[in-house]
């Protein structure tokens, strides 16, 4: 009984301490002006998942896993793949997922193929990017799909290998300006799971100063952060979540969870 009120008490005592974060201004301050210097000097750079390169922060690698574990999807669907290293968080994060269960039902010596998958789309998926993924050991729950993430050949792609799956999860992280996030919020919005997430990454644009990105279609005022605000807007069914973007203070997609209510 102890244990539990003590429990109780770890939980109440970091939601109250995550809450407090919202009016600690010179946190927020800190955690931008990390956020502007790290960008400069290209720090989401430095970090492998598995062998492979991934181009994100710590901080959004680790509440990738907490709401896996929260949503439990049956399939993640990823806009963007560089180097893959996100795809392959994915598939791992879902074959824990998977072990988990094997665990719990005590069937550890009768482990059946999952139908756990990752659905992972570029426009332009690069040939030695392409080798090195399919050698790794999660390809086998990788579906990739080369293509425009907005034509209507891909999502006819996508809405054949989704088929009767229950729970989706979708992260977009391809094209950042306003009209292409915006036209994919529309579209992947419709295959995100009643209770699970759209994660919008690179919000952060609109935290960085003007002309950052003077080599790119994106900036200040044309981002993935503009993007959300119009879509939220027109679709009631969306809200930020807020509470992950607080806690983390230091995130690429920072207001960029949306949550899909539940029904």
């Amino acid at each position: 009984m102890k244990s539990i009120k003590n429990q109780d008490k770890f939980y109440k005592d970091r939601s109250k301490r995550i809450k407090s974060f919202e009016r600690n201004l010179k946190l927020k301050k800190i955690s931008k002006d990390w956020i502007v210097e790290s960008q400069k000097n290209k720090y989401v750079y430095n970090f492998d998942w598995l062998g492979r390169p991934i181009i994100q922060y710590p901080n959004d690698i680790h509440i990738l896993q907490e709401i896996v574990w929260e949503v439990k999807p049956d399939v993640i669907i990823e806009t963007g793949i560089a180097h893959g290293g996100s795809l392959i968080l994915s598939a791992s994060l879902l074959s824990m997922l998977d072990l988990a269960e094997y665990y719990k039902r005590k069937n550890i010596n009768k482990i059946k193929k999952s139908n756990r998958k990752v659905i992972g789309v570029d426009i332009d998926i690069r040939p030695h990017n392409l080798k090195e993924i399919k050698k790794h050991p999660f390809y086998e729950k990788i579906n990739l799909i080369e293509g425009s993430s907005v034509s209507i050949e891909v999502q006819k792609k996508i809405a054949k290998i989704l088929k009767n799956n229950k729970k989706v999860l979708v992260l977009l992280d391809s094209m950042h300006t306003e009209s292409h996030v915006l036209e994919e919020l529309k579209i992947y919005s419709k295959f995100v799971s009643n209770g699970s997430y759209c994660i919008v990454y690179d919000t952060l644009v609109s935290m960085m100063p003007d002309k950052f990105y003077s080599n790119r279609p994106w900036g200040k005022k044309n981002n993935p952060m503009s993007a959300i605000n119009k879509f939220i807007k027109m679709n009631k069914n969306f809200s930020i979540d807020t509470s992950l973007s607080t806690k983390l203070c230091i995130s690429s997609c920072i207001n960029g969870f949306l949550k899909k209510n539940e029904k």
